[in-house]
């Protein structure tokens, strides 16, 4: 049994990661789907979409949703999934993250959470000269 992990963004955001880190891998360790959250979501139907993923994405270990921007409507509709039991959610979500969680399959929901925040804070970087 492994963590689950569920990608709630705008539009075709989460997809777009997800196929790049399969890409990138050459495959999916861990049971993951995708929900697009578009500008003119009923948003009641998103959040019973993203239950029921949710349910499917459980074997037992719980279900890291990854969203992107804290506070906008597809981490708002993540974040109530916080009510139920082995849920957690990261907003902020970059390829550099996904891609940590994915490197991981075996790790529990606690120790996922921390490489998902460890990998999207360790990928961004300043790149060129130095600005000291």
């Amino acid at each position: 049994m492994t963590v689950g992990v569920l990608i709630v963004t705008h539009d075709n955001i989460g997809e777009s990661l997800l196929d790049t880190a399969i890409k990138t891998l050459g495959f999916c360790p861990l049971q993951t789907e995708t929900l697009s959250a578009p500008p003119t979501v009923d948003v009641d139907e998103i959040y019973t979409m993203a239950q029921a993923m949710c349910i499917r994405l459980d074997e037992g270990q719980g279900v890291l949703v990854l969203t992107d921007i804290y506070g906008s409507t597809p981490s708002n509709i993540a974040n109530k999934l916080l009510k139920h039991k082995g849920i957690s959610v990261i907003s902020g979500i970059n390829l550099p993250m996904l891609i940590r969680v994915m490197n991981y399959p075996k790790l529990s929901l606690a120790e996922l959470i921390n490489k998902a925040l460890t990998g999207g804070h360790d990928g961004i970087l300043l790149c060129g000269e130095d600005t000291e």
